[in-house]
């Protein structure tokens, strides 16, 4: 079993193990649509997902290199020596190689930053995009954060993802290949959803040889299609403690060795609808280790090794 206060792989403790000391990541816009969004596959994206896509908390500056450097000018610079670049918002692989260089090196302007984190879809990863991360982890910590959703592939058609399980694989197996750290990102609360669907999303991504999972709930911000939903009554988010059960299952069956990056999103409080607790992610964090405490449960407890879908 983990020590007392580790009964889940903290993201904290893993960068601190890795790059040796405390690192922190800077949120950046990179000015980038998504294949789901510019009519490519859709239009509108995912149905929960709002004008500024994931990054609703980012306030861009007007190019890249300028908001790392008011991260880097900022009171909030001070609580750390070392940081990360997260490329946020949409799609931050959909576009040529040329400007995805240009852009990943508008951010890379400092000493103190030791890493470049993507936020992706599956289905914009080819092997030439693998190949230009690569060439950054020769002296950068390099991840790609995948977005998977839901292993349930009618549940994904509803939510307007447009894109398969098999595409998930295809891009892991892609950035296995060239080294490339991979991070799962899974909602929970998603409409349609049962609690047989997350055990399933669960196995799902233990059966692939990832380094991270992000999970977080479904919430409901302004002006988009859940919004509607939930205004019409057709979609009611998860309560917290229906969530707080969901996540102390998720963690006791995950793979032990995966980092687990979150456990609660931020919402954009201005547009939130809805749920109200998600205002709250300390209260996601204290009960977690409350109840992962006094029940004497750790990640990966319930752990059923599954054979990898990229050996195969």
């Amino acid at each position: 079993m983990m020590e007392e206060k580790q009964r889940y792989r903290h993201l904290n403790q893993y960068l601190k193990e890795k790059l040796g000391e405390r690192t922190l990541k800077i949120c950046v816009d990179g000015g980038f649509t998504c294949p789901n969004r510019d009519g490519s596959l859709s239009y509108g994206g995912c149905i929960y997902c709002s004008e500024k896509g994931s990054g609703d908390l980012i306030h861009s500056a007007s190019n890249i290199t300028e908001q790392v450097k008011n991260y880097l000018t900022s009171y909030r610079a001070k609580r750390a020596n070392q940081f990360i670049v997260y490329f946020q918002n949409f799609t931050n692989t959909y576009d040529t190689i040329e400007n995805l260089k240009k852009k990943y090196d508008a951010a890379l302007i400092d000493d103190r930053i030791v890493g470049l984190s993507i936020g992706t879809r599956p289905d914009c990863i080819t092997a030439e995009i693998a190949q230009l991360l690569k060439s950054y982890a020769k002296n950068y910590y390099v991840c790609v954060e995948l977005g998977l959703q839901t292993s349930n592939e009618e549940i994904g058609k509803k939510i307007n993802r447009c894109y398969t399980n098999k595409q998930f694989t295809h891009a892991v197996q892609l950035l296995q290949q060239y080294g490339i750290e991979v991070v799962a990102h899974i909602m929970l609360g998603l409409p349609f959803e049962t609690k047989e669907d997350i055990k399933n999303t669960v196995n799902f991504i233990n059966s692939h040889p990832l380094q991270g999972v992000k999970i977080h709930s479904t919430y409901v911000v302004e002006n988009t299609v859940l919004a509607q939903m939930y205004q019409q009554g057709n979609y009611e988010p998860l309560s917290f403690e229906n969530y707080m059960e969901n996540l102390v299952d998720i963690i006791t069956h995950l793979n032990p060795n995966f980092v687990i990056h979150r456990i609660s999103g931020d919402a954009p409080k201005d547009i939130l609808l809805a749920p109200a607790w998600n205002r709250h992610k300390k209260w996601v964090l204290n009960e977690l280790d409350k109840r992962l405490k006094e029940k004497n449960l750790w990640q990966g407890k319930f752990y059923e090794n599954i054979d990898c879908i990229t050996n195969h």
